[in-house]
């Protein structure tokens, strides 16, 4: 029998934090490891507490990593209702306030024992690599699948001199998934083009959405009322997050929404704005701290507005498709992956919102089929993922090269031209990323470096 290949999922976040990049990857671990094909293991950052203060809601802390791998499982297999048998390992890394995410710290593919190191799955490529300071991913895995989760150009445009700020990043985005990517996963077309690149949704639904939608379909099949709310929106309460989109929808058309009730959902840095703004309506908005989107409190509502555009594929709209209500939202990109589903309804303008809204409020959704939940589930997603990634007839055909930092040992003149080009990236990041100290590097079981060797302090970096 053919020894087990290895998986690693690196990704850019955890749990507690409930942001999609540490969602997602979790449940991509489970599910790869459900069938036992694979030896999978799930490598996230481990941050220091007074970074952990600044990230994870409910003052949930932990003092050491078992700890949070603990918290981690648990609420795994609260929504799954399995036991999972991959392995989870943390990197170091550092909250930076200024861009709102986690960086790793020094070179995380140390995390793998190379003689583990079969496929790297790198969840938001480019986050991982802008800092990435050690050894060539494509020459230590065999196989590095990167899976893009978010719309940098778009959050970067809303900044001051973003359009400046995107040209820029657009091309770094590139230059460095084409250094350290054999293959690229675009959740949709919303994202910028990389190179070797597919578009494919692998993200599914956390399994809790499947089994309220399939209460519903009984209380629809039962001819009973399973939907007694009307309209609202669930997301972090920043601007960008659609809030800015829909707030304007109903404020322009207010006079061809009269009567209509909006509920909204959410925290974060900009709720009082949005408050604020929801206050000058002449229609009836209210405004809600954020909650759990599988709360009962959200199980009775009928119609899911969702505007926004700056989301890849947006984890809500495909929570209340699996919960079987009916979903407004913008004809873009992003959201193509909904068309296939008779509850999504799509608007192009301003007039559309009003007229699809109306007609959602009216309508009864159309009961959930066995198919429909299929695709919106983990194991569909978990499919996709195998064929687009074409990880079961790549891996065994590639062979792994010597774990060097950044040379390989071909005369390709293409390999060359890469290998100048990752040399020039790994010269750069000497000046602007960051060692993790003896402390960090304890915390995650890494070697701690030696006294002799010197890291300058890089107080610039990020």
């Amino acid at each position: 029998m053919d020894k087990k290949q290895h998986i690693a999922i690196f990704t850019t976040a955890s749990l507690p934090w409930l942001t999609g990049t540490a969602v997602n990857p979790l449940f991509r671990a489970a599910y790869l490891a459900k069938d036992n094909a694979w030896e999978v293991t799930l490598v996230i950052p481990w941050l220091k507490l007074e970074d952990q203060k600044h990230v994870y809601s409910n003052n949930i802390t932990f003092e050491s990593a078992s700890e949070q791998e603990t918290y981690v499982r648990q609420w795994l297999e609260e929504r799954t209702g399995f036991s999972s048998s991959f392995a989870i390992r943390f990197y170091p890394g550092r909250f930076s306030i200024h861009k709102r995410s986690i960086i790793a710290l020094g070179d995380i593919t140390e995390v793998i024992p190379d003689e583990e190191a079969d496929v790297a799955v790198l969840e938001e490529p480019e986050h991982l690599t802008w800092y990435h300071h050690g050894k060539r991913w494509k020459l230590k895995f065999r196989l590095v699948v990167g899976i893009v989760h978010t719309n940098y150009l778009e959050y970067v445009k809303r900044e001051k001199n973003g359009q400046f700020q995107a040209f820029l990043l657009k091309y770094m985005n590139s230059w460095v998934v084409d250094i350290y990517c054999h293959r690229v996963i675009r959740l949709s077309a919303a994202t910028q083009e990389l190179p070797r690149s597919v578009i494919c949704n692998v993200h599914g639904v956390n399994p809790k959405f499947l089994e309220i939608g399939m209460k519903k379909r009984e209380q629809q099949q039962n001819e009973t009322q399973p939907f007694t709310k009307g309209a609202y929106y669930i997301g972090k309460m920043v601007w960008h997050k659609g809030y800015k989109e829909l707030l304007k929808l109903l404020s322009d058309n207010q006079k061809e929404l009269t009567g209509v009730e909006v509920d909204l959902y959410g925290s974060g840095e900009d709720s009082d704005q949005v408050e604020e703004a929801a206050k000058k309506l002449e229609i009836t908005v209210m405004v809600n701290p954020g909650r759990d989107h599988a709360d009962p409190l959200f199980h009775d509502y009928k119609v899911f507005l969702n505007p926004s555009t700056t989301d890849v594929v947006c984890t809500t709209t495909a929570e209340a498709l699996a919960m079987g209500k009916i979903v407004v939202c913008a004809n873009h990109p992003s959201n193509d992956f909904f068309k296939q589903f008779p509850n999504c309804r799509m608007y192009d303008d301003s007039e559309g919102f009003v007229k699809e809204t109306h007609k959602a409020l009216q309508d009864q959704p159309a009961p959930l089929t066995d198919a429909q939940k299929h695709e919106l589930s983990w194991d569909a997603a978990t499919e996709r993922f195998l064929e687009s990634a074409e990880l079961e007839k790549t891996v065994k055909k590639l062979v792994k090269k010597p774990s060097k930092l950044y040379m390989s040992t071909s005369f390709n003149l293409k390999n060359k031209l890469e290998d100048a080009s990752a040399l020039l990236h790994y010269v750069g990041t000497a000046l602007v990323s960051k060692e993790p100290d003896e402390e960090q590097s304890k915390q995650v079981g890494l070697s701690v470096p030696s006294k002799e060797k010197s890291y300058p302090s890089r107080k610039w970096a990020f």
